[in-house]
């Protein structure tokens, strides 16, 4: 049995199923607003549209489809570490349906990213990790950067980072 203050949540993304623990007011209570529900703890480095290595930033993740995870990024588990970025999980269905030159400019494979190793599932037994990995894989992501590094503010300018092992069309490695 749960206890009071916590609901396992169960979604499914691309047909997997994933766990995460919700925190809600009551044992069976309905989320009390759209920020509940952003545990599935995800780390992982980004390629800086400079070419630069950024993070690794500290993905806070909850599905909101059977094909859409998004995430709120942050550059530390700091509970006042601002927000810096957003990327959303969406199923390779959806996104391989874009014009190729849209993909490769703003999205990039899990599949890939995953097999790099520098993706790390944090704050669950290694069994769901893996689960939430394999459901991961299934996903194209897109990142939208917000708050830009050595800024004291956001100032509207918004980036699109990519995963570190995302190939660029003509820039494969020989």
């Amino acid at each position: 049995m749960c206890k009071i203050g916590q609901v396992i949540g169960v979604f499914t993304l691309s047909g997997f199923v994933l766990v995460g623990v919700m925190s809600m007011t009551a044992v069976g209570a309905e989320p009390s607003s759209p920020a509940t529900g952003y545990d599935i703890h995800v780390q992982a480095p980004h390629m800086m549209p400079d070419g630069t290595p950024g993070g690794p930033y500290h993905h806070y993740c909850k599905g909101i489809s059977d094909q859409i995870l998004q995430c709120l990024l942050f550059e530390s588990t700091d509970p006042k570490a601002p927000l810096v970025a957003i990327e959303y999980f969406v199923s390779k269905d959806l996104t391989r349906k874009l014009p190729a030159i849209q993909w490769h400019r703003y999205f990039h494979d899990h599949k890939v990213e995953i097999a790099t190793g520098r993706v790390q599932v944090l704050d669950m037994p290694e069994d769901k990790a893996k689960a939430v990995a394999e459901a991961a894989s299934k996903t194209d992501g897109v990142i939208y950067h917000l708050w830009q590094k050595g800024l004291e503010f956001p100032d509207g300018n918004v980036s699109f980072p990519q995963s570190l092992g995302h190939k660029f069309p003509g820039h494969e490695e020989k």
